[in-house]
């Protein structure tokens, strides 16, 4: 009697186990599609900003520093494969550069009424919200994981596999801030 009851705890603790182990990769899965979504919105981004740039730099051809900087972060960030929190990083840099452009832009009136210029610029604040709603899903995501690495029992199945606890993308809120405009008489 002793025995069958000892076998079904067993049991039933490996049953368990199986269960956490396999959420524990699923979830893993989810996180992986998650930033898959995110990296092809930022792809997105990085292909609207060329054109951005190119309508700009003809209207605004003294401010030269601020298209070679949004150029050199558009490049910089296409090559970062590195971790989420790395990528967070030169992403905040791009985003913030290409806030400034935007910025830059009000000085020029015709700028701001070209047709292609609004075109563009509707497409990076689509582009904007896309990316928003994917970090969203990412976030969602590692949540449900990490809390599942963490919680008790299950965070002893996660340690027993070697399931580490990921991070989560997010957003400087100095990048939140809109940049100063300085329009000369």
């Amino acid at each position: 009697m002793e025995l069958i009851l000892f076998a079904t705890v067993a049991l039933l603790a490996l049953v368990y186990g199986v269960t956490i182990y396999n959420s524990l990769m699923t979830l893993r899965n989810h996180i992986s599609e998650a930033w898959s979504d995110v990296d092809t919105e930022l792809k997105r981004r990085y292909e609207l900003i060329p054109n951005l740039v190119a309508a700009v730099k003809g209207y605004a051809i003294h401010e030269h520093e601020t298209l070679e900087r949004v150029t050199r972060l558009r490049s910089m960030c296409m090559a970062d494969q590195g971790s989420v929190g790395h990528q967070e990083g030169s992403e905040k840099q791009l985003v913030d550069a290409v806030r400034k452009l935007l910025a830059i832009v009000e000085a020029y009136p015709k700028l701001r009424a070209s047709k292609n210029y609004l075109e563009l610029q509707q497409e990076l604040v689509n582009t904007e919200y896309r990316i928003q709603a994917a970090r969203r899903f990412y976030n969602g995501n590692v949540r449900d994981y990490n809390n599942c690495c963490e919680a008790f029992p299950s965070n002893l199945v996660a340690g027993m596999f070697g399931f580490k606890t990921h991070s989560f993308f997010n957003v400087d809120p100095a990048v939140r801030k809109t940049p100063g405009v300085k329009l000369e008489p």
